[in-house]
Parts: structure tokens; C-alpha cells; sequence
């Protein structure tokens, strides 16, 4: 059974468990305790924010990343506590598709349509203060655009950039470019099996291998999917897998191998987001009195 301290500290960073958001084309609001005291997460309460998030093209939903829940929970109270303003969060893929088509300066493989990133409006003298915030967790994605005076906060792999230097007319997630994964959490205890799913694949299918390593430590991939020559057929993004529980390491990222043949500009091996694995309680609480980069640049 986990520790209440491991529950209570899955991600390096993270909120205090409340999260208030109002949309901004409806002014639909919510404030929500995500998070409960034991550390487990509030389905109805998630529910309400994958709600708000919806797309605003045709209405549709997706799940909630938690990732992006603890993220978005941490920056709302870094820029003052107020409820975070959302431009944009879920966008349904025909939806993003149709704002291409309209010249929006949407990408093809936008992280929007995996409900993975949120526009989050804020006064524009706020913008570069809380941009550079984002970019010091590196963690995630932080796009500042001045003059139309907002963010872009995602989870996917850590980067930044400015309107002028987005360069979302190059479609740079075509033919699988940009494949990333993440895992459900960033700390797990030893033995403890991890989920995990892909993201950005832009040419299904994607063969994996059914053998990841971390730290040099090889785990097993097991998947509810299609195998082809010994590997699971991934036919889109959201793919979920799941691996074998790891012996405790310091932070390092899950390496997942594709198979041959691989479309187009498929990688030969596909990283999540860097985990730690923690053995006894003792030397998770030893370890966990050291300030993260975060706590450190506040």
C-alpha cells in the first residue's frame, strides 16, 4: 500500500489541490478541490473541470491530465490566486482541424486536442513574469504571446517560444516528429506498475517494442492492443501502456523502442517525462526534504 507522504507528492510540481477557472467565452466558472486530503484524486470534481475545458467548436470532452490539473492549480496561485482565465483548452480534432482551415494559427498536431495545454488569458503586464515561471519548472510547454495577451501552458516536452517564434505553419509534428509519452504520475514506489501513454502520433500505426528501459533497468510493456512481429500496434495517440514496477532510481525518463517498419519520421526510441521510484517510506521522506528546482525559484 503506498505512503500517505508518496500519495500526497505524485508530481515534482504541484498545486495545493483547488483549482478555479472561468471560460471565457460563456463565463461559465468553477472552483473545485481536486485533490483530496489523502491524496487521492475527486472524480466528480474532475468531471467539472474536463467540463469547462470542453471544446468550444462542437462541445465534446475529454479526460483530464493531472499533470496539467497540478500545473494549472500551481501557476493560478503563483500569479495571485485569482481563477484562471481559459481562452482555450480541449479542441476536438475536427474542430482544430477547421480553425486550420479557416488560416488560425493552430498547429496540425496541437497538444489542445489531447487535452494536454490551455490559453490562459492574464493582464499583460503579468505575461512575462509568469512566463518565465513556467519555463523554470521545465516541465512543460510555455508559449508567451504579448499582444494578444495570454499563455499557452501544456504538459508535453519542456520548451518555450514567442508568437514570432512558434512556427506553427511548419507542422512540426508531422510524420510522427514530435512522439513523446508520459506517465499517469512522476513518483511511484518500488514495484508499483506504471501507466503510460503516447502522444503526437501524427502517421498510425506506431509498433513498440515490449521491453522499455529506465536507469538501464529493463521492464516489461504490456498492452490491450494488436501485436505485429512480436510488438503492440498503436493506432493513435492516447495509446495507453503499461509497464512492469521498477527498482527505486533517482530521476530518470521511461525509454520506450519502436519496431521496424516505421513511417515516415518515427524515432527509433520514444522518452517520458523523467520518474523517481522510492523504496522504503524512510528514505522517500530523507530524500524529499531537498527543495525541487521549482520550490527553489520562487
Amino acid at each position: 500500500m503506498l505512503s500517505a507522504f508518496l500519495l500526497a507528492a505524485r508530481f515534482f510540481v504541484m498545486g495545493d489541490g483547488t483549482l478555479a477557472l472561468v471560460n471565457a467565452h460563456n463565463d461559465e466558472h468553477a472552483a473545485v478541490h481536486y485533490r483530496r486530503k489523502d491524496g487521492t484524486y475527486d472524480p466528480a470534481e474532475l468531471v467539472r473541470i474536463r467540463h469547462l475545458v470542453r471544446s468550444q467548436g462542437d462541445a465534446r470532452e475529454t479526460e483530464v491530465s493531472l499533470r496539467l490539473v497540478e500545473v494549472l492549480s500551481w501557476l493560478q496561485h503563483t500569479a495571485g490566486g485569482k481563477p484562471l482565465v481559459v481562452l482555450s483548452g480541449y479542441r476536438s480534432p475536427d474542430y482544430n482541424q477547421g480553425l486550420k482551415a479557416q488560416g488560425k494559427a493552430v498547429a496540425g498536431g496541437s497538444l489542445h486536442t489531447e487535452g494536454l495545454a490551455t490559453d490562459l488569458a492574464f493582464p499583460r503586464t503579468e505575461l512575462p513574469r509568469l512566463w518565465h515561471r513556467v519555463r523554470d519548472l521545465d516541465c512543460c510547454g510555455a508559449g508567451y504571446y504579448a499582444k494578444e495577451g495570454f499563455l499557452h501552458v501544456d504538459v508535453g516536452r519542456p520548451r518555450f517560444w514567442e508568437a514570432t517564434t512558434s512556427r506553427v505553419d511548419e507542422n512540426l509534428s508531422a510524420g510522427n516528429a514530435r512522439m513523446f509519452a508520459r506517465t499517469e504520475f512522476d513518483r511511484y514506489a518500488a514495484g508499483e506498475g506504471m501507466a503510460v501513454t503516447l502522444h503526437a502520433i501524427t502517421v498510425p500505426p506506431v509498433l513498440i517494442r515490449r521491453e522499455a528501459k529506465v536507469a538501464g533497468e529493463a521492464l516489461r510493456v504490456e498492452a490491450e492492443l494488436p501485436e505485429k512481429d512480436g510488438c503492440y500496434e498503436v493506432g493513435g495517440s492516447g495509446a495507453h501502456l503499461r509497464l512492469a514496477g521498477a527498482r527505486p532510481i533517482r530521476r530518470a525518463a521511461v525509454v520506450l523502442s519502436t519496431c521496424e517498419p516505421r513511417s515516415e519520421r518515427t524515432p527509433e526510441t520514444v522518452e517520458t517525462n523523467p520518474i523517481e521510484v522510492y523504496g522504503t517510506d524512510t528514505a522517500l521522506e530523507g530524500r524529499e526534504r531537498t527543495p525541487s528546482r521549482a520550490a527553489r525559484t520562487r
